[in-house]
């Protein structure tokens, strides 16, 4: 697991969730190729309602025609890390947006046990 606390570099890549490469979720191709690179992590987050370069509204609402929703890759890890990954967002993004935010890493800790261990918080292990 990667060690991350302090300055950080926060990327979000905005598309839309229809966006695919080579038959699969663009979301799920970026997710996967920033996990390969060893990035601290990744999440996707889906909106209910957005528009992008494009001007054309996509939204959740029933009785919408549009259901190709936005959607936010987040990525956190160290500037030189990001900044190292950016060259596989050019290859992969075609439309969308892609951000850089300086922030600051408070706590990242993830689990110490294998999968399903769940202990609960505050219990201390002897």
């Amino acid at each position: 697991m990667t060690s991350l606390t302090g300055r950080a570099l926060r990327l979000t890549v905005y598309i839309g969730e229809d966006d695919t490469w080579h038959h699969k979720p663009l979301y799920s191709e970026i997710v996967h190729r920033a996990h390969a690179a060893g990035l601290a992590g990744a999440s996707v987050f889906r909106g209910i309602e957005g528009f992008g370069a494009s001007s054309r509204i996509h939204t959740s609402r029933l009785l919408s025609l549009s259901e190709d929703l936005p959607v936010a890759v987040v990525v956190v890890d160290t500037e030189e890390r990001v900044r190292a990954f950016l060259p596989q967002l050019d290859e992969l993004v075609d439309e969308g947006l892609i951000t850089l935010e300086e922030c600051e890493v408070v706590r990242y800790v993830g689990r110490t046990g294998g999968p399903g261990d769940k202990k609960p918080k505050g219990k201390k292990s002897l």
